[in-house]
């Protein structure tokens, strides 16, 4: 399969601006050849408010117009995509991630893991991980700092995801994210890592872009820089299901997870 990320700058409380841009590029890379196209976190929302009533401004519901007629494009040019807003769910408001494959219903994801920042100081975490099953492959979801603490990457990988899907928006100071952890996260767990950041300049925060497409054993296959471009590496899942590393075969093999000792991480989930 082929993937794309899409690093873009955002239109800050223009959902319908954003999902215009999105819908265009959408037809650009049917032309290419893309599988899946992934845009950044909070992509047609934005994401940087400081306050409850700010988050509710910008917020949309799942079925708002925006998402339909993403949806509507992603069934014209028969391709998946992954995108990121702030979702008004009644009085609640999530930082939400929407899976659009043509003929399905759209699918989402809520963030889990909530940092003291921006958007995510004002709404509710989500309360599952599930991997979504798609004509792909089996795709999981996370949002930006969902990648940090490492029992979310690998509970989807211990249930059978091959990709990861990392809409995110890292402003300074979250470099490290994305130069190491992401790239950890793919090689501890032998999945492939797509994460998608956005870049300019929203209400006093500067976001750094370098997403990255990150094969099974931690290698880069395509990387960005730090102003809008799209990035695009060909992925064959299969290779994520195979959990085992073999350096030298019968001297030098490593099993992913056949290696673990469960018995040993209950202090992880006592909280």
């Amino acid at each position: 399969m082929r993937i794309a990320c899409v690093q873009s700058n955002v239109e800050f409380g223009d959902p319908s601006a954003n999902a215009a841009k999105a819908i265009a590029r959408l037809r650009e890379l049917k032309s290419e050849g893309v599988d899946l196209a992934v845009f950044p976190e909070a992509y047609l929302t934005g994401y940087c408010v400081d306050s409850s009533e700010a988050a509710c401004s910008i917020a949309i519901p799942s079925d708002a117009d925006p998402l339909d007629r993403l949806r509507a494009a992603c069934d014209e040019v028969d391709m998946l995509a992954i995108l990121g807003f702030a979702e008004s769910d009644g009085p609640v408001v999530h930082n939400t991630a929407a899976l659009f494959q043509p003929g399905c219903e759209p699918c989402f994801y809520r963030k889990t893991h909530l940092p003291d920042l921006g958007l995510d100081k004002f709404v509710a975490a989500g309360q599952a991980l599930p991997v979504f099953d798609t004509r792909l492959g089996r795709i999981g979801i996370l949002i930006c700092f969902d990648l940090r603490p490492p029992e979310a990457a690998r509970v989807l990988a211990l249930n059978g995801a091959e990709l990861i899907v990392l809409p995110t928006n890292w402003p300074e100071g979250a470099e490290v994210s994305a130069a190491h952890i992401s790239i950890a996260r793919a090689a501890e767990n032998r999945v492939f890592i797509a994460t998608c950041n956005r870049v300019g300049v929203e209400n006093g925060f500067r976001f750094i872009g370098t997403s990255k497409i990150i094969d099974v054993t931690g290698r880069v296959l395509a990387a960005a820089g730090a102003s809008e471009e799209t990035i695009v590496a060909d992925i064959d899942l299969s290779d994520a299901r195979q959990k085992r590393t073999v350096g030298i075969p019968g001297k030098y093999e490593t099993e992913v997870f056949a290696s673990r000792n469960p018995s040993l991480y209950g202090r992880i989930v006592e909280g």
